[in-house]
């Protein structure tokens, strides 16, 4: 049986795995961190291999997310700090990869895989807010930053603060240091909107 680090620690290689970088790859992107944001994520691979593989990436960096937690939750049953960690190990994973230098992605769709086993609501609720206010300014790493400020929001009001609302705290607080570049960029009205063409 698995000890409980050693859980997190397979939680981190799930999040860990590049699939931004292999899809954009495997469409004709050679390395995703040396074009457009430089970032390994969905929107990256999006804007510089294709809506395809955007959408590929998307769904397999959810499932990473999703497959940590809830492995994590089969492994201990009835302990809800495992898991959390877990999904928090996840999102560090996908933010800091071993297998690229440590060179990752932001931890939107990571996190968000990665608690809707967990918290359904919430994630729900962080999804419908990263969908309005990405609608509303056109800036997805906004959409990106009120996605986690809901997630971590919604599992206090649902739980209280119990590990898992902790976790997506913590979540958040990690998904908005990864933006803070982009929210300067907003601030001085530089940061490019979805739809808007490169300079």
């Amino acid at each position: 049986m698995l000890t409980a680090l050693q859980v997190v620690a397979v939680a981190y290689l799930i999040g860990s795995i590049p699939f931004s970088f292999l899809v954009a790859r495997a469409f004709g992107v050679h390395d995703v961190r040396r074009v457009g944001s430089g970032n390994v994520g969905a929107t990256n691979v999006l804007r510089n291999a294709g809506k395809a593989a955007g959408v590929l990436a998307l769904l397999l960096d959810l499932g990473k997310g999703a497959a940590a937690s809830a492995l994590a939750g089969r492994l201990a049953p009835g302990d809800e700090a495992l898991p959390a960690a877990a999904a928090v190990a996840a999102v560090v994973g996908h933010m800091f990869p071993v297998w690229l230098r440590f060179e990752g992605g932001k931890g939107v769709a990571t996190g968000l895989g990665a608690f809707a086993p967990l918290v359904p609501k919430a994630a729900l609720a962080a999804l419908l807010a990263f969908a309005l206010v990405a609608a509303a300014t056109r800036y997805v790493s906004l959409g990106s930053v009120a996605g986690g400020v809901a997630l971590a929001a919604s599992a206090f009001a649902l739980r209280g603060p119990d590990p898992v609302a902790i976790a997506a705290a913590l979540t958040f607080a990690l998904v908005a240091f990864r933006h803070r570049s982009n929210l300067r960029r907003i601030l001085g009205g530089r940061e490019r909107r979805v739809g808007q063409a490169k300079e």
